[in-house]
């Protein structure tokens, strides 16, 4: 099992990476909250590592912060969440809003991350109070309260694919973007803008 990768970031195109560690590149999925965290290409990062093994492929998932790892573990314990779903959840809000979502019963945000209707919202809002509470017993500090396209200059066109990526229709992903003043921003500033404006 991997568990862990030290070394450069070779390419950083949400929700993509590649990190080459002594010479070998690995290829790894990543929510938002870690993009925002990452250093810029070329610099050296540390990233807590996830390895989903099916039979038709092997991905692997990295996060800035081990309780980032551990939230999406626990997500995928979950009936009815998968990968794709845990990602959305952890790009649209941080583990800390997460938290406050399920602690307050709060469906109702839960629905406005993409992929997440009502009945899911409930699902996990009734699954997760238990999991964090487990999470926290054991140590894990949790907050209180494919391939790679070539890199583009369009932050704008990189924000939208990012979104939809994320499990976004293109019309909606298109639309959140369009609603932001991306004017200057890059596009894990746009995509951070766009998300936030849909959570709240």
């Amino acid at each position: 099992m991997i568990g862990r990768l030290r070394g450069e970031i070779l390419v950083k195109q949400a929700p993509h990476l590649l990190l080459e560690v002594n010479g070998v590149g690995y290829e790894l999925e990543a929510p938002m909250s870690t993009f925002y965290d990452l250093p810029e290409v070329g610099q050296q990062t540390v990233l807590f590592t996830h390895l989903a093994v099916r039979e038709d492929a092997h991905t692997l998932y990295g996060f800035a912060r081990e309780s980032d790892r551990a939230l999406f573990r626990a997500l995928l314990k979950v009936n009815g969440v998968g990968a794709k779903m845990a990602l959305a959840i952890l790009s649209g809000m941080s583990a800390d809003e997460f938290t406050c979502c399920v602690q307050a019963d709060d469906a109702a945000a839960l629905t406005r991350l993409p992929g997440i209707g009502k009945k899911t919202a409930e699902r996990l809002i009734i699954e997760m109070r238990d999991r964090l509470d487990k999470l926290e017993s054991t140590g894990v500090t949790m907050p209180a309260g494919g391939g790679f396209a070539p890199k583009a200059d369009n932050p704008v066109a990189d924000a939208v694919g990012a979104l939809m990526a994320l499990g976004y229709k293109a019309p909606d992903a298109s639309r959140m973007v369009r609603a932001v003043e991306s004017d200057g921003l890059g596009s894990e500033e746009i995509i951070r803008a766009a998300l936030k404006a849909t959570v709240n």
